[in-house]
């Protein structure tokens, strides 16, 4: 039978929803990204996200090779442990991870922002910024017209919703699909990396992901990020050659103003917070943390006290409740837009990617005839669906996420947190308990469920 190359309209230049459109266009597919935010530099991208094996496998499928190479030339140092700590900064445990010589299989620290501008390279003709979709109609020839608020419109074969946690896809597509709160609050803070802040930070938490365990339900999660680039923008001293010539030439550098930075992330049960929290910003909302760390160690009270304020933001977690099964059509969903999950494995951006790559093989079997599009569509979410909110059911019940975790109850919060730090103690100690920590680090991550 003849086939027509289909037309793919993506809703959300997110994470997901572009590295689906590099992939199509990489493949010959027509594609076309509508984003509601003005400008490549809007919108919350500023901090850091952990990409995977799972992650680092989609870019590099769907990207071309040289923008792959980018991808690598501007993720932070990659940490070498994984720590956990108490609020006293005594260290339960601290596990070595692999070393980021694989272009693959390790664990890699990305700011938003940074990726978000590699994700955006080359793509300024597929890009359309400042359209906010409103609705979508179908029609009986099999395509899908796409509306926005300034009037205008787009005819696809297939509208993928990559619209994030409050997708306006999803809510006409699955308006029975249920967002809910988590029952937890974040407030997420950015660090200026200067002497004085370094200083302040025991060796393996400077070149580690730490996790804080503190009492009274109050958690915490720190990484430091170094880039090859200055606070000015220039290449560092002693940057390898071969980066620094991708660097040089890289036109996305001059939209990033991500510099090294220290990330600390407080949250708690929302019941720990202010009723008004979330309407606060700036250095009210570094007071509210610093509040709730009153017991912690001054250096770590120090270092919330340097944050900027312009940083401080706070984040309502939210998750998704699974969706009973739909019949499959033109339009799909990836990402938040499907599976809003909690940060408690910090793989919400893997898992996007993941679908992103799913989606990519699956159309491309459907532009060469092996199935319809609407097969395709079919065959990505019944994968893509189990393994999606697997992970949403995971991440709920992991590092005190859900506002029902024992530790937040005044009387089994204590023996929670006795519990979770021994489990830590135990495994760092004992060699293959240690090394099966670290495999699962990265297994999980991967692509086997």
């Amino acid at each position: 039978m003849a086939i027509r190359p289909p037309h793919v309209l993506v809703i959300g230049a997110g994470t997901g929803g572009l590295c689906l459109a590099h992939g199509l266009r990489r493949a010959g597919i027509s594609v076309a990204v509508y984003e509601r935010h003005r400008t490549r530099a809007d919108g919350l991208l500023g901090y850091r996200v952990g990409i995977g094996p799972t992650g680092s496998r989609a870019l590099r499928d769907c990207l071309p090779p040289e923008l792959f190479d980018i991808y690598l030339a501007t993720c932070a140092r990659s940490p070498r442990y994984f720590n956990v700590l108490s609020q006293r900064m005594r260290h339960t445990a601290s596990f070595p991870l692999r070393p980021d010589t694989h272009p693959v299989d390790t664990e890699r620290s990305v700011a938003r922002m940074t990726l978000r501008q590699v994700l955006l390279t080359g793509m300024e003709d597929v890009v359309q910024f400042d359209r906010t979709f409103t609705r979508y109609e179908q029609h009986d020839d099999g395509t899908v017209t796409a509306h926005f608020a300034d009037g205008g419109t787009a005819t696809g074969d297939l509208l993928v919703a990559a619209d994030g946690t409050h997708s306006a896809v999803r809510r006409q597509y699955l308006p029975h699909a249920v967002i809910r709160d988590a029952g937890t609050i974040n407030i997420a803070t950015r660090i200026p990396l200067t002497d004085r802040t370094r200083a302040l930070l025991p060796d393996t938490v400077q070149r580690g992901i730490s996790l804080i365990f503190g009492t009274g339900g109050v958690m915490g999660v720190l990484h430091v990020m170094e880039f090859k680039w200055d606070r000015d923008g220039r290449l560092k001293p002693g940057v390898a050659a071969d980066d620094a010539a991708l660097l040089a030439d890289w036109p996305g550098l001059r939209h990033d103003t991500t510099r090294d930075n220290i990330n600390l992330v407080v949250w708690s049960t929302a019941r720990r917070f202010p009723p008004d929290v979330m309407r606060r910003r700036g250095a009210e909302l570094i007071r509210v943390a610093l509040e709730l760390t009153a017991n912690w160690h001054p250096r770590l009270r120090e270092l919330l006290s340097l944050a900027d304020p312009g940083s401080a933001l706070p984040i309502r977690v939210s998750t998704s409740e699974p969706v009973p099964p739909w019949k499959s059509s033109t339009v799909t969903l990836l990402g938040d837009a499907i599976h809003t999950m909690t940060p408690g494995r910090g793989v919400g951006a893997n898992t996007a990617l993941r679908d992103a790559n799913l989606l990519r093989r699956q159309v491309i079997l459907a532009t060469v005839g092996e199935k319809t599009l609407v097969q395709a569509v079919a065959d990505y979410e019944a994968a893509m669906v189990p393994y999606g909110f697997a992970r949403v059911a995971d991440s709920l019940n992991r590092s005190g996420t859900n506002g029902d975790d024992r530790m937040y109850q005044p009387v089994f919060g204590r023996l929670a947190l006795l519990g979770a730090r021994g489990y830590f103690r135990v495994t760092s100690r004992v060699p293959r308990l240690r090394r099966k920590f670290v495999d699962d680090f990265y297994t999980y991550r991967g692509e086997q469920d």
